[in-house]
């Protein structure tokens, strides 16, 4: 195994609520009141759609809001990771990640762990440069067991509401998240930031038309014949662990140039455009944050020897 190399679980395809259009001789981002399930070939024209977004169209009507899925892992924060993440604006390489206590950067001498203020409190993150980024991996169709479609999003609402709803439901069905019939299901809602508009976010609920009681005697079925099959779902979990553990960021700078153009926005409301300028600044600002992390610990590490 490449040490450093973050082993992912294999990805077939994207679920997007949203997509990168020209404008005015902009590229920006524009959202969405549905889903798109697209391969992950690019044209001229963006991303090409996957077969299954036209097949579950025909399914559940022209307008794709419910998408029946299932899970890969039992273990909740395998199927979603949620990190505060800044990416270098420019190259779309990840440079800091953080979950509000511990970060690790990219610095010159390597990856360094600091503490993590969180962005409000962050000198590196002003200007919206670091936010909540999550991704989260389902299976579709069951058209290959282990391969998945992934959904990106840096939405506060998405995150939150994924991150409880998985949580919910490995507590109510003993751990067997891999094997219950979910769906992921569009929602909306207006706030007064959004001017009463309505923002749209992702939820993930029991499929349609199947209750509570009813998913978890299925899943436990499901989960009986597997195990009787020799499939070992604990074992699937620990080398998903094992591989996300085995590097310090996630996503590749060639993934990342497509989430930030996707997610992350200059001052302009713009795609940001490779700067050399605003690249050496960057660098400058966090060789001073790192400075000033380093004399944190090293003051604190001082402070526990004298206790």
């Amino acid at each position: 195994m490449l040490k450093g190399l973050v082993l992912t679980p294999p990805v077939i395809g994207r679920i997007t609520i949203g997509k990168v259009v020209e404008k005015n001789g902009k590229r920006l981002p524009e959202k969405d009141d549905e889903f798109t399930i697209t391969s992950q070939i690019q044209n001229k024209d963006g991303w090409i759609n996957h077969p299954l977004n036209e097949t579950l169209r025909k399914e559940h009507g022209n307008k794709l809001r419910n998408i029946p899925v299932r899970l890969l892992f039992n273990d909740p924060d395998l199927n979603l990771r949620a990190n505060y993440t800044l990416f270098d604006r420019q190259t779309g390489r990840p440079v800091c990640v953080g979950n509000g206590e511990t970060c690790r950067r990219a610095t010159n001498t390597g990856i360094q762990s600091f503490p993590c203020p969180a962005p409000e409190s962050c000198e590196l993150a002003k200007g919206g440069n670091c936010k909540p980024y999550g991704r989260l991996n389902v299976c579709i169709d069951d058209e290959d067991e282990l391969g998945s479609f992934v959904f990106r999003t840096t939405g506060f609402n998405s995150i939150r509401t994924l991150s409880t709803r998985l949580r919910y439901f490995a507590a109510a069905s003993g751990n067997l998240l891999s094997t219950l019939p979910l769906e992921l299901r569009l929602r909306g809602k207006s706030t007064t930031q959004s001017h009463r508009a309505p923002i749209y976010y992702v939820d993930l609920t029991i499929r349609t038309g199947m209750t509570m009681a009813g998913s978890i005697a299925k899943a436990k079925t499901l989960a009986d014949e597997r195990r009787a099959s020799g499939f070992d779902q604990d074992a699937l979990d620990e080398a998903a662990k094992l591989g996300f553990e085995n590097g310090a960021f996630e996503d590749s700078e060639e993934e990342g140039v497509a989430v930030v153009e996707e997610f992350y926005l200059d001052e302009t409301g713009a795609i940001p455009l490779r700067n050399p300028d605003n690249q050496e600044k960057n660098l400058k600002l966090m060789a001073k944050l790192n400075q000033k992390a380093k004399h944190i610990n090293n003051t604190k590490k001082c402070e526990e020897q004298e206790m």
